[in-house]
């Protein structure tokens, strides 16, 4: 028995083909997205080729598994939604074949990619993700006259911190230069303010060239002469035209060591991932415990007992022979009273002071642990999502029936918009803590899941999901919007109005109208327990509206312009919306008892009540103006 059919051969080389397109379609839509994040660190660089390769490649293999679950909606819309326009689910569904049968040869290969992109989570992204972050890192220190930032200080340059007001980024200029440098020590301090100044790397690209215009330098010379020098110019004042300094910086591009990112969650395997967790939750415990330790020693009472400074002893006397604190404070002296409370308050602030850089400390440890979770959450949570968005993509397409690049697009963008808005939301709440890691990184699966399943049933039901027509009858139905007519004069009638017969008819179907208007008081308020609890059709328009219906239909085969335009000013009476809001009794009933939603609805209904009082009025206006005009014609 042959395992693949040739039907499943069919299916999944159409979708194969697709996907392969998508992927590489979607994984550069990322790309470009990713380099616009770095390009300023590419740009005026000069960097060679091979550089410039290697960061595209490193980049994409970061990329790949964001890519992926795109990259499969895009695919499954676009092939089954061409299966559909050609009919081709139409005839495997006539011939007995649901779609659960139809996607599986797809199914088990989007299974394989899945798995696939576990993998390269596992293996490949970490350690492209370490030599990705060596490369970036090397880039942003090479030519660092390009980085210098505006209105705040730099110091990549060793031993210099650079301030700039103004940069001109066509001639290369500073202006507003001020330049502080350390030399061996603090005493050895220089700070250089110039008006203007340019800063390039040599032609052997091992020293960066500083040319100042119109400044000053101020020095400490301290550390320099003899004592009465010392005390008689302490400073060194030096003002210059032009001055040309040559700072040591190997200019030369050159890749750091990647082994310095193993730190990195993003560059860790699962096993490393796990090893990492149990590292840093291991830590925290222990310095928790010791901090605890720490504290409760330190917060006893510490003085002076019997010429000892023994807290622990100290702390056991005081519970032997417990006294009022009030007695204790009044028998000291005021020298006494005055050296406690300073020693109170310098070691509440010691004490404060150390909370808060234990609470700081602590807080840079968890958020590291936090983003250790997160990192093993995300290798599970973007390899379900490719299932997840198959089984999103194939039924809407299967609904849909649109193929090519028009609906499937915008609709994948949209479904991923979706999913990325509510995947990164989860996963800065998760990082900051103030999520649960695990609620966080699976959200997105949780909301579109449900969604996948619902899509999946309906379009192996042959479900309408999207008939756009009930959806109006629904929309129009709630808010109580009406229906309008739209009849044309036609060009060949086939059956003429007999107008002898029809006109008695109109005069009499007018003399009803005017009746049950009179009779039934449209204007006044309903009865609210007979519109919820003990509901009754109103026969007479239901009628009155059929008969109105065959009027209209005799007449639209007028050959009187006038008479197809009144005719489309004839209302389209609702036979049943002014009497119960729901067609079931029970829910009615519901309604009802609920006193104010069914106050709501009770006024509702009093409108549809009004509105049917002008239709009436616009009803018979409207056919004494045609029977006016077919008396006209005689």
């Amino acid at each position: 028995m042959q395992i693949i059919k040739k039907l499943d051969k069919y299916i999944l080389k159409q979708f194969c083909l697709l996907f392969a397109g998508t992927f590489f379609i979607c994984l550069f839509i990322f790309m470009m997205q990713f380099l616009w994040r770095y390009v300023d660190d590419l740009i005026g660089k000069g960097l060679s080729m091979d550089v410039i390769a290697r960061f595209f490649f490193y980049a994409a293999m970061t990329l790949v598994p964001i890519s992926l679950p795109l990259a499969l909606l895009l695919a499954s819309l676009i092939s089954f939604g061409n299966m559909g326009e050609r009919l081709e689910l139409l005839a495997m569904k006539a011939a007995g074949i649901p779609l659960v049968r139809i996607i599986r040869s797809v199914l088990s290969f989007v299974v394989l990619v899945a798995c696939g992109s576990f993998y390269f989570q596992n293996v490949v992204a970490p350690e492209a993700s370490k030599q990705l972050a060596a490369l970036i890192y090397s880039m942003k220190h090479k030519s660092p006259e390009m980085e210098i930032p505006e209105g705040q200080f730099y110091n990549e340059i060793p031993g210099y911190n650079l301030f700039v007001e103004h940069k001109d980024m066509k001639t290369g200029m500073l202006y507003g230069v001020m330049i502080y440098t350390q030399g061996s020590g603090f005493d050895d301090t220089q700070i250089v303010l110039a008006d203007s100044g340019r800063i390039q790397s040599t032609a052997d690209d091992m020293h960066l060239q500083l040319t100042l215009y119109d400044g000053e330098r101020f020095r400490n010379m301290q550390n320099t002469g003899s004592a009465l020098d010392k005390s008689t110019v302490p400073y060194l004042r030096e003002t210059f035209k032009k001055e040309v300094d040559l700072i040591p910086f190997d200019n030369n591009f050159s890749v750091m060591d990647a082994e310095l990112f193993n730190g990195n969650a993003q560059t860790k395997n699962l096993k490393m991932i796990n090893r990492g967790i149990d590292s840093i939750s291991h830590y925290l415990d222990s310095m928790g415990h010791q901090k605890y330790e720490e504290y409760t020693r330190g917060f006893l009472v510490h003085t002076r007992l019997s010429g000892r400074a023994d807290s622990a002893q100290l702390a056991q006397r005081v519970a032997e022979r417990p006294q009022h604190f009030d007695s204790l404070y009044l028998n000291l002296t005021d020298h006494e009273r005055e050296r406690a409370a300073r020693t109170a308050v310098d070691r509440v602030r010691t004490g404060t002071s150390q909370t808060d850089l234990f609470q700081t400390f602590s807080f840079d440890v968890n958020r590291s642990l936090r983003i250790h979770r997160v990192e093993r959450h995300k290798k599970f949570s973007l390899s379900l999502a490719c299932l997840i968005f198959f089984f999103i993509g194939a039924p809407l397409g299967a609904i849909i029936r649109k193929g090519g690049l028009g609906i499937p697009v915008v609709v994948s963008v949209v479904i991923f918009i979706f999913y990325y808005m509510v995947n990164i939301t989860g996963e800065k709440l998760a990082k900051t803590g103030d999520w649960d890691v695990a609620f966080g990184l699976w959200l997105s699966t949780m909301v579109l899941a449900p969604i996948g399943a619902w899509l999946t049933y309906k379009a192996n039901q042959d479900s309408a999901v999207f008939n756009f027509e009930a959806y109006q009858r629904f929309f129009r139905r709630l808010f109580g919007l009406r229906l309008h007519r739209s009849i044309a004069r036609k060009e060949v009638i086939m059956v003429e109005v007999d107008a002898v017969s029809l006109v008695p008819k109109l005069r009499t179907f007018i003399t009803d109208c005017a009746d049950y208007v009179r009779t039934h008081q449209l204007w006044l308020l309903p009865n609210y327990f007979r519109v919820f609890f003990r509901y009754e059709p109103d026969a007479v328009v239901i009628e009155l509206s059929s008969r109105l219906e065959s009027f209209v239909e005799e007449l639209s085969n007028s050959r009187d312009n006038r008479v197809i335009g009144a005719l489309n000013d004839v209302p389209i009476l609702v036979p049943d919306a002014h009497t119960r809001p729901f067609r079931r009794p029970n829910l009615n009933i519901l309604i009802g008892v609920f006193f104010p939603v069914g106050i709501i609805l009770w006024i509702r209904i009093w409108r549809y009540r009004l509105r049917l009082w002008r239709d009436m009025e616009q009803l018979q206006k409207q056919l004494s103006y045609i029977i006016q005009r077919i008396d006209n014609k005689k």
